[in-house]
């Protein structure tokens, strides 16, 4: 095993703005704490979260590295003490509260999963945030069951794709909304029943002309004047999971149709979250999904990549709404 240096490449956030703030930097490489690994990072997920943090509206947690980039996968190089379940060399993907954008991150070990068998660096990185973030919204808060039906909106987005094939894979019906027909196409390829282009459709009128006239579970991470239209493509005990809110954060609701209808209306994030949960929820996806990516049942779809110092343009592509699935950083 090679040394481990003392500095390594990274990419920072040298002020609250656009892509161009995001600038290449040396720092020194993290050591693991107790309880944590070194990971020298192949590849790196970039996520909208990492867009809300260069915005200057969604810090690092206390404690955790300022740098963006909350997924990377690679080999770990060096463990904490109190590391027992893993070793160096071992490759994992894991979960981070940050420090992604780098060549080396460090994770904590509960929050680490082994590489799904046959995947490349690229696909394993794009593989925690949206599959935990999705197993945790629509199966644990949602409670999407086998014959259930689940509306994504963002259909063609990185958690999108990933909830689209998830829910199909465990007996779902499942419809999406996205703006263009190409992403429609996009999502129907992975497995949606239905696509809706929100830009010629309404999807109210769509979904409650379905013989069924709702849906069992919502994914939400649009908010705005979408809550309210939410409510109407609700069945009788649906449940609305809110994950993000492009179109703004605050809302009217007709309270009527959530009592009447029995609505739970639920949301969550999962940065802040702590390591106990972060480590159950770990194990939880392990259980139920790492079956499904191993058969290649359900993968990451990747739209393209870029060289770590690139992660300006790969921002960039992520605000134009431009690309469909996965955008990742190759280190």
């Amino acid at each position: 095993m090679a040394s481990i240096p003392q500095t390594m490449r990274a990419v920072e956030i040298k002020t609250p703005g656009g892509p161009e703030v995001l600038v290449a930097t040396t720092r020194p490489t993290p050591a693991p704490k107790t309880g944590e690994v070194l990971i020298k990072v192949e590849a790196a997920g970039v996520n909208r979260p990492d867009v809300v943090q260069r915005l200057g509206q969604y810090p690092a947690p206390p404690g955790s590295s300022d740098l963006p980039g909350l997924e990377v996968a690679g080999a770990i190089v060096a463990v904490g003490d109190g590391v027992s379940a893993l070793k160096v060399g071992d490759k994992v993907c894991a979960l981070i509260p940050g420090g992604g954008y780098a060549e080396y991150a460090t994770a904590d070990q509960g929050s680490c999963l082994p590489w799904p068998q046959g995947f490349t660096a690229i696909e394993a990185c794009a593989i925690p945030e949206t599959f935990f973030t999705v197993w945790h919204n629509v199966f644990q808060r949602g409670g999407l069951k086998p014959g259930e039906s689940l509306l994504v909106h963002g259909g063609s987005s990185g958690i999108g794709t990933t909830a689209i094939q998830v829910a199909k894979a465990l007996g779902s019906f499942v419809i999406a909304t996205a703006g263009s027909d190409e992403k429609c196409d996009a999502c129907k390829k992975l497995g949606a029943d239905i696509a809706i282009n929100y830009r010629t459709q309404d999807f109210v009128e769509v979904i409650r002309a379905l013989p069924a006239k709702g849906v069992d579970v919502i994914l939400d991470m649009v908010g705005g004047d979408y809550f309210a239209r939410n409510l109407k493509c609700l069945k009788t005990d649906g449940r609305m999971v809110s994950i993000a809110f492009l179109k703004g954060a605050k809302t009217e609701a007709d309270l009527s149709q959530i009592m009447l209808k029995r609505l739970t209306l639920t949301g969550s994030t999962l940065r802040n979250r702590d390591l106990g949960f972060k480590a159950a929820l770990a194990a939880e996806v392990k259980a139920h999904v790492w079956p499904l990516l191993a058969a290649r049942k359900v993968a990451p779809l990747i739209h393209t990549t870029f060289a770590l110092e690139d992660a300006a343009k790969a921002h960039a592509l992520m605000e134009s709404s431009g690309h469909i699935g996965k955008i990742v950083l190759k280190i």
